[in-house]
């Protein structure tokens, strides 16, 4: 297996464009697809070496090659040899701890993105880094990892002989972005019954696992913003690039995924707004519940003072207190024992302290 380095501190000292994996490595194989398209014509193939790539070099029909897996540095070193990449980009593609962002060159362009997915109702998220190189006729996606990402893309381009079949690179690279965070929409869905579920049980009994999930959560949804929140800037530089691989009439569907990200982006705001909330109800939760407590001690230790003082006098040790010799002096000091709290506990209750 390639050696890769977890973190990228781990590269220190290296010369730039070295090309080192960086990031958690997968167990599979890395794999390539091809699909070949046209307003005609679709070619769909697994591909076993690189040079098959190169027999699309030069059709005029849109090629889109799917590299799933980041270990295999010479099969990505041959492409950027052939296709005159940046070193420094083919860097940026091995290492999964990338921005969203979005670079323009002479003959390509490259963006990064981050694919959030959550699978369970506990909002856990996992984060897989997208990268696409644009060319003339030609996009190459970097994936991390094989999953199901792509397959609303796949189902368009067999089902129909429209937009995207007719459209070339740059439209392709439009459907995958807004693929992308247009994922996040059902991510914010998951985070809404999530959040949902915590307020229903910080207005019941909350407890300290309660806080726990509020805490989760706000870890969370910081780590989301923070791969979310540069698409705003990387969409703002992609709509304003002059470059000859956009063509013009694709800048009115790259304003649509500006859009829905900046609806993504507000959402996550709002919802980092309601968690400082529910931190807030928690504490006040707790103290109300510390109050009440101590109201109920406060309450039992009003009734018991005066017993108390009562017992302190009567259990002094001296021969001649009065009422040692009466007769009815004990059943009259427990009249006085009942009397007290009674009369003490009536008048709580007319305060309202009960």
């Amino acid at each position: 297996m390639v050696e890769s380095l977890k973190t990228s501190s781990e590269k220190k000292g290296l010369p730039p464009g070295s090309l080192i994996h960086v990031g958690e490595v997968m167990d599979q194989p890395t794999r390539i697809s091809l699909i070949d398209y046209n307003g005609e014509t679709l070619v769909e193939r697994g591909i076993d070496s690189f040079s098959q790539v190169l027999e699309y070099k030069d059709s005029p029909s849109v090629t889109w090659v799917i590299i799933e897996g980041l270990t295999n540095i010479d099969m990505i070193q041959s492409m950027g040899d052939y296709f005159d990449i940046h070193g420094l980009v083919l860097e940026d593609i091995l290492n999964t701890h990338q921005r969203p962002k979005f670079e323009a060159y002479d003959n390509h362009l490259y963006v990064v993105l981050k694919s959030l997915m959550t699978h369970n109702s506990a909002f856990t998220v996992a984060y897989e880094q997208v990268s696409l190189l644009v060319l003339n006729n030609f996009v190459f996606m970097f994936k991390e990892k094989s999953d199901d990402l792509l397959d609303p893309i796949f189902q368009r381009l067999r089902a129909s002989h429209g937009r995207i079949r007719q459209s070339g690179a740059d439209y392709l690279m439009y459907v995958i972005m807004d693929t992308i965070v247009d994922q996040n929409f059902e991510l914010i869905d998951v985070l809404d019954e999530t959040m949902v579920a915590v307020e229903e049980e910080l207005f019941g009994t909350p407890t300290h696992k309660t806080m726990t999930k509020i805490q989760g959560l706000k870890r969370e949804l910081i780590t989301v913003r923070r791969q979310v929140s540069p698409i705003r800037e990387l969409m703002s530089d992609l709509m304003y690039c002059e470059s000859a691989l956009i063509n013009p009439q694709t800048g009115i569907y790259l304003r649509d995924v500006q859009d829905h990200a900046l609806r993504v982006i507000e959402l996550l705001e709002s919802y980092r707004d309601i968690l400082g909330g529910f931190v807030e109800i928690y504490m006040s939760a707790v103290n109300n519940r510390m109050n009440e407590v101590m109201k109920v001690l406060t309450l039992f230790a009003s009734i018991f003072i005066p017993l108390t003082f009562l017992t302190g006098i009567y259990g002094m040790n001296f021969d001649y207190l009065p009422e040692l010799h009466y007769k009815w002096a004990y059943p009259s000091l427990w009249i006085l024992f009942i009397a007290i709290p009674v009369g003490l506990l009536v008048y709580f209750k007319k305060k309202r302290w009960l």
